[in-house]
């Protein structure tokens, strides 16, 4: 257990993007009735989730996180979750047949609801009013009673994660990820993309040999790794009172455990060393992640790493770089030589949204082009560093949105109007995310290739 921690020792330390509520004895309240709340995932899931990623970290899988920018609860339904997770079960399966390695699923899912704005406040027409800071802390409507923060939204954001967990775990265990299924997690519209054949005759493939092996004796129904599947939850950690009202003792092992999700981070913007939520962190025994942006130096990560994971464990710690298609070749190569020459575990993670958003249009956007360059540095360097590119770090949606620009199917700066949905910033639709991981699936089978190649001669 880490020495001289609770989870509320954050409380006595600085902290940046919080909230000002105006009612703290409200605030309290809440966060005492969500305190008495249960758990909405286990320890033990968690140390699965752990586990699976110590796999990554020693190259031997490969991680996919993705997900909403921000959760919202007017977009709350059914259909929204089961579009996302079928593409999200299309992305894994594309990249499990060209990395020929698991794939372990992380959703930006079930928790996704604060977001940190670079200013607390917005103008518009002359009016400033608090930034929107996502559903859980407040409205996105521009006007003065939906901006202020209210305390309540805590409970609908515990409320609506429970039930997205509900229908999440049922999908990954009741049948509907069963590869049997693997045509019909197609989307509708993605039916006439480019993407479609493409994964149409991986889809036959994988039930050719679903077929051969159910000839001789292996079936989904006596193998329930064919029919069933790991999904994890995730979400970056920011409203700490939260967090800590969801904070329980695991009773088989003692530990403290974040109980809002199985993997939880630290955004680029609250990772000071000295502050709020590094110290919150330390203390939980979940696996976690740390966003790595271009200010971050070698020396600071390695004490970031030497707080979050002082143990040097497998699986506790991602780094998800977040660096920008024109700034990785720089920032990336510093911290991976620092890692391992300090014999750091870690996985390394790209993220290549949040370095590349522009406006276009009076749009904040993403274009796939800057997206993809960023994805392929991040593949490159890992190779010529001889270490392991673990996984990718996504926004994006099961749904047809106008929100990046670019693709086989190409959204134009004149089409982001036409449905442009997000509560934040800009997600890749299921199609763009089905490009990519394409383009990532044969990126690493290239990889594979040249490895095998190498091995061969030597």
């Amino acid at each position: 257990m880490a020495q001289n921690w609770t989870p509320g020792s954050w409380r006595q330390k600085p902290i940046q993007q919080v909230p000002e509520y105006p009612d703290a004895a409200a605030l309290a309240a809440t966060e005492a009735t969500l305190a008495t709340y249960p758990p909405l995932v286990f320890a033990g899931e968690a140390r699965r989730l752990k586990k699976q990623l110590a796999n990554v970290a020693e190259g031997n899988a490969f991680l996919l996180q993705g997900g909403d920018c921000a959760e919202s609860f007017l977009e709350h339904g059914a259909d929204n979750i089961r579009d996302f997770f079928r593409a999200f079960l299309q992305m894994a399966v594309v990249l499990t047949y060209g990395a020929q390695l698991p794939v372990v699923k992380v959703g930006r899912i079930a928790g996704q609801f604060a977001k940190p704005r670079s200013s607390n406040v917005e103008v518009q027409d002359g009016v400033t009013l608090p930034s929107y800071r996502g559903d859980i802390i407040n409205g996105i409507e521009f006007n003065e009673a939906s901006r202020i923060p209210s305390p309540e939204r805590q409970l609908d954001a515990y409320r609506q994660s429970a039930a997205t967990l509900n229908l999440l775990r049922a999908f990954a265990m009741g049948g509907y990820a069963n590869l049997e299924n693997v045509h019909q997690w197609m989307l509708g519209f993605i039916k006439d993309s480019p993407q479609a054949d493409r994964y149409r005759k991986l889809a036959d493939r994988i039930s050719e040999t679903m077929d051969f092996m159910k000839a001789i004796g292996i079936s989904a129904d006596s193998n329930p790794s064919l029919r069933e599947t790991d999904f994890f939850t995730s979400h970056e950690a920011l409203l700490l009172g939260y967090e800590e009202a969801l904070t329980r003792i695991d009773s088989t092992s003692g530990d403290w455990y974040a109980t809002s999700g199985h993997m939880i981070w630290i955004g680029d913007r609250t990772r000071q060393l000295d502050h709020a939520h590094v110290e919150y962190f330390r203390g939980i025994k979940n696996p976690i992640g740390l966003k790595c942006g271009p200010s971050l130096t070698p020396d600071n990560l390695i004490e970031l790493i030497d707080a979050l994971n002082p143990s040097n464990e497998a699986g506790r710690l991602t780094l998800i770089c977040r660096f920008g298609h024109d700034k990785v070749a720089d920032s990336l190569p510093k911290l991976i030589r620092a890692v391992e020459k300090e014999g750091r575990k870690v996985v390394w993670s790209c993220d290549p949204m949040h370095g590349n958003t522009i406006t276009l249009n009076h749009y904040k956007t993403r274009p796939f082009e800057r997206i993809l360059s960023e994805v392929e540095s991040f593949f490159q360097i890992h190779r010529a560093e001889g270490t392991h590119p673990g996984g990718i770090h996504i926004e994006m949606t099961g749904k047809d949105v106008t929100e990046c620009t670019g693709g086989a199917r190409a959204v134009t700066a004149d089409s982001l109007s036409d449905r442009y949905h997000t509560h934040c910033d800009p997600r890749l639709n299921a199609d763009q995310a089905l490009e990519l991981a394409f383009l990532l699936s044969e990126r690493m089978k290239s990889g594979r290739d040249e490895k095998r190649l190498a091995i061969a001669s030597a």
